[in-house]
């Protein structure tokens, strides 16, 4: 049986991953006003990168022939995870609110099934695919504003098109990374496709500086935000949830997901201009109740009831 402590320190650590990562959405949106969101990206993977890499030296050296012979699904993780869905999400944020990016991003785990199903060969159960589709409804919802006509007219904020374009990155990253979880070191993968993702994003953040007239603004605010983006999101969070998980487990862990978008509507209520409509409330509803239909292991009870006849 779990002990209480270590039980009570796993949901400390699962909620308080969620509220950084919550606060995340909102530190994002105010730093794309001081930095373009390439280079922000950059920035935030650097220092993560240069603050792990006094813990990681030794571990990457004991690490490297696993680390080598994979390094094509290493590339993967940092296309995905590292370049893709940080710098996405940055873009998006020029064009559409903290919150709603949020909500959005929330239907991580339904595209992880979904991909899931064709990259790991998992099958897909009718409750699953019953709440993806109610969650592909919430989506909608939300990124037209709860109008039909507006929907129908295509008017849709760009900026939440984009953050789906961030999720199913993110999802294509947690399938990979599952499928190769068994085999690849957690710490030394994280530490070397952040490197791979750095050397992808200089590049593109020079072309993006040298076409864009915006130019980074250095204050202590936005010297804050670095450190948030690239210590407290990159690394804290990071450490934070995988305690948690290996405290609690992944399957009683992923519910607390549904906490990031709370925290990020906090946040943005009490640290920005942005409001919180009814049409969001509605959308972020649905969207919640269809990933916890999709999340649902009926299998549970007669699993239980096996295990019960096993044990007698």
């Amino acid at each position: 049986m779990m002990d209480g402590t270590n039980k009570k320190y796993g949901f400390l650590m699962l909620i308080l991953a969620n509220m950084i990562w919550g606060g995340n959405f909102v530190i994002g949106r105010i730093g794309v006003d001081y930095f373009p969101p390439l280079l922000f990206s950059l920035m935030r993977w650097i220092i993560a990168f240069l603050l792990l890499t006094p813990f990681m030296v030794k571990k990457l050296k004991r690490d490297w022939n696993i680390i080598w012979e994979h390094k094509r699904i290493l590339l993967l993780l940092a296309v995905t995870g590292v370049a893709g869905y940080n710098t996405i999400i940055y873009f998006a944020l020029q064009y559409t609110t903290s919150i709603n990016a949020s909500v959005v991003n929330s239907t991580t785990p339904l595209f992880i099934a979904i991909l899931a199903i064709f990259i790991l060969r998992e099958k897909l159960l009718a409750h699953q695919a019953a709440g993806i589709l109610l969650s592909v409804f919430g989506i909608l919802y939300i990124i037209s504003k709860g109008s039909i006509e507006m929907f129908l007219s295509w008017k849709i904020n760009a900026g939440d098109l984009y953050v789906l374009a961030a999720v199913i990155m993110w999802a294509s990253y947690s399938v990979i990374g599952k499928k190769y979880s068994n085999v690849l070191p957690v710490l030394t993968s994280f530490y070397a496709s952040t490197y791979i993702g750095i050397l992808l994003l200089v590049p593109i953040s020079l072309i993006e500086y040298l076409v864009m007239e915006k130019t980074p603004v250095f204050t202590l605010t936005s010297a804050g935000i670095l450190l948030y983006v690239g210590f407290l999101a990159s690394i804290m969070a990071f450490l934070s949830w995988n305690f948690g998980v290996s405290l609690i487990g992944a399957a009683k862990a992923g519910v607390f997901l549904n906490l990031l978008p709370i925290f990020a509507i906090i946040f943005a209520l009490c640290f920005t201009e942005e409001k919180l409509y009814l049409y969001q409330i509605i959308g972020g509803g649905i969207v919640t109740l269809g990933v916890v239909i999709s999340s649902k292991k009926t299998l549970r009870f007669k699993n239980h009831v096996q295990e019960n006849k096993s044990s007698a």
